[in-house]
């Protein structure tokens, strides 16, 4: 991964923990359920995008690797499609 999208997952990251403390937090003071579950869901939204940024990465790199086997690519692409289960 280079440097720049490091950064960028990194800084994607701390957004994701920080919303997610907000969550608890919310929790703890007793707010509603709607504001809540608006939380939450621009928070899998972020993890989604977040999953995206490394898999795309991981799938360039292995697949411009070295000369991969059938079963090797056949590995990376299962492990893609894990992720989009």
């Amino acid at each position: 991964m280079e440097q720049q999208e490091r950064a960028d997952v990194i800084k994607r990251l701390k957004t994701i923990r920080g919303h997610l403390q907000g969550v608890e937090k919310m929790i703890d003071e007793g707010k509603n359920c709607d504001e809540i579950m608006q939380q939450i869901t621009a928070i899998k939204s972020s993890v989604e995008k977040v999953g995206w940024l490394i898999i795309r990465d991981h799938a360039a790199d292995c697949l411009m690797a070295e000369p991969m086997t059938k079963d090797e690519v056949n590995k990376t692409i299962q492990r893609i499609a894990q992720f989009l289960k």
